[in-house]
């Protein structure tokens, strides 16, 4: 995807993706015919992290907002490409996800709990940033390896961009959002046939 425009300040991506994979690629948008990014810088990722419930380990220390949005955007493109050739029917090379994967390995412990019993514990090993971004890169790689990828669609109004995982019954969605782009369909179907009667 090329390079996109800031997004306006007060602009957070919506989580409507139904998988936080899907979320990911959301932080790339098109608003009123512009293309946006919502990173455009490491704090905005921290802040989109922080609302997907993902925050720096204490006493990690400060995290490098530059290096942050660097590796957060590889990780974004890696999974794009990814994600967009399992559409297609391709599996990709898996090299560039596995490098955030690999850059944050995981060790196991048994502790003892609070019941005179134990309990393991999954630590994650590397750097604050690969640390901040694991949850990430793992949600991809599940959904590349686990998901029913006839449910991993586009949003079909022309305008939006968006990505969602459908979980609805009747595996049906259509949309990014019933209340935005469904509405939005809705409208301009109903304008159509108005000008379809008035012509008749």
């Amino acid at each position: 995807m090329p390079k996109l425009a800031g997004p306006p300040p007060q602009a957070d991506p919506p989580f409507v993706g139904d998988h936080l994979a899907m979320d990911l690629l959301n932080t790339q948008a098109r608003v009123e015919g512009v293309e946006i990014d919502a990173w455009a810088s490491g704090a905005d990722v921290l802040r989109w992290l922080a609302r997907q419930g993902i925050a720096p380990a204490p006493g990690a220390g400060r995290v490098d907002e530059t290096e942050l949005l660097a590796r957060a955007v590889d990780l974004r493109a890696q999974a794009r490409r990814l994600i967009v050739a399992r559409t297609q029917g391709s599996a990709g090379d898996p090299a560039g996800l596995n490098a955030h994967l690999h850059a944050c390995p995981a060790t196991s412990s048994l502790q003892r709990d609070d019941a005179s019993g134990f309990v393991l514990v999954r630590s994650a090993r590397g750097d604050a940033i690969a640390r901040l971004l694991l949850p990430v890169a793992e949600a991809v790689a599940e959904l590349l390896a686990e998901a029913d990828f006839s449910l991993v669609r586009q949003c079909e109004h022309p305008d939006c961009v968006l990505w969602f995982f459908d979980r609805t019954k009747s595996h049906r969605r259509r949309w990014c959002s019933m209340a935005v782009c469904g509405n939005r369909h809705k409208a301009a179907r109903f304008r159509a046939s108005r000008r379809d009667g008035a012509a008749g």
